[in-house]
């Protein structure tokens, strides 16, 4: 396996660049978890952790003058080795409509695909989401891959009030292409 240096972005062009992340982007990723309006929002303590232990499977975003401006954070599945877990995508939202979230699935997909042989990336969507549903099936269309749908998490599992159930998307295999 071979890992280019964490602060060799992944990507690169005139207005950003995509790499891994490192402990001081976790305040960034936390606040614009926050202000997404529609994720989760984790402890701050959880996206430091998140920045330290699975950088090699999570991205970020920076716009020209290093801000972090997007990220997508990511977990190798324990049962499932080559399977990339896409927990949580955000993008400030100045920096909106620009495909900065394709840019950083495409970026890490392809990084992890290479780097760590991924085949599969699943997410889980709540049925609302429309933006995710896109970003996700433009991904798998995009990459050639068929894409499962399943109930993962319904509704009465969650102990803190009323959610949204929790689909599964299982997207695979990827092409080879992606690790070129």
């Amino acid at each position: 396996m071979t890992a280019a240096p964490a602060d060799t972005p992944t990507e690169t062009s005139a207005d950003l660049f995509i790499d891994r992340p490192s402990v001081a982007d976790g305040a960034a990723l936390w606040r614009l978890a926050k202000e997404s309006g529609t994720l989760d929002l984790n402890s701050s303590y959880s996206y430091l952790l998140w920045c330290r232990d699975f950088a090699e499977t999570s991205a970020v975003a920076r716009d020209g003058d290093g801000e972090t401006v997007g990220f997508v954070t990511g977990y190798l599945r324990p049962d499932r080795p080559r399977t990339l877990l896409v927990w949580q995508v955000a993008v400030d939202p100045r920096h909106r409509g620009r495909g900065i979230a394709a840019r950083l699935l495409d970026a890490l997909a392809a990084r992890v695909a290479a780097d760590l042989e991924v085949i599969c990336v699943e997410t889980t969507i709540t049925p609302d989401n429309t933006a995710s549903e896109r970003l996700f099936t433009s991904f798998a269309t995009r990459h050639g891959a068929r894409v499962e749908r399943e109930v993962l998490f319904d509704t009465p599992l969650f102990p803190d009030g009323p959610h949204d159930p929790e689909v599964l998307y299982r997207i695979g295999p990827l092409t080879p292409h992606l690790s070129h």
